[in-house]
């Protein structure tokens, strides 16, 4: 399922734009509702495919990925946005109620990954984060053309 709220507000050369992936119906209302608040274009899916998706049509901002999720679960959903290319202009940050930033998929995937959030979320600590991750984007992106 997709939901997509359009507040097209331009911070520099980058549109504030948020893709949460999450299977949890309340986490993705609760963060809908907290971006919109801080003008951000928010796009909520439930699921892995549906974040490939989107990517493939064109999004371009950070996601909040959740690592537990049916099917195809955050850490494969990374893999395959790597992958197929779908990186460039995107900064994923990981949401989960399990595991740790030790992880050893963190090993392999943390040049992409910008920050690891645990819930319960710190709304107040994930919106400054946020608000700095394209700096991330750019320094990542340009590395990248290096």
């Amino acid at each position: 399922m997709i939901n997509s709220i359009t507040i097209d507000v331009e911070e520099g050369n980058m549109y504030k734009k948020i893709m949460i992936v999450d299977d949890e119906p309340d986490i993705l209302t609760s963060l809908r509702t907290v971006f919109k608040q801080q003008d951000y274009d928010v796009i909520t899916v439930d699921n892995g495919l549906d974040c490939i998706s989107e990517l493939e049509r064109g999004f371009k901002g950070v996601i909040l990925m959740d690592i537990m999720m049916p099917g195809m679960d955050g850490w494969q959903t990374i893999n395959e946005i790597v992958k197929k290319g779908l990186i460039k202009n995107v900064a994923i940050g990981i949401i989960t109620g399990k595991g740790t930033k030790n992880h050893h998929n963190m090993n392999s995937l943390s040049c992409y990954i910008y920050d690891y959030f645990s819930k319960p979320l710190n709304i107040k600590e994930l919106i400054r984060s946020i608000e700095g991750c394209y700096i991330f984007i750019n320094e990542r992106d340009n590395e990248e053309i290096l």
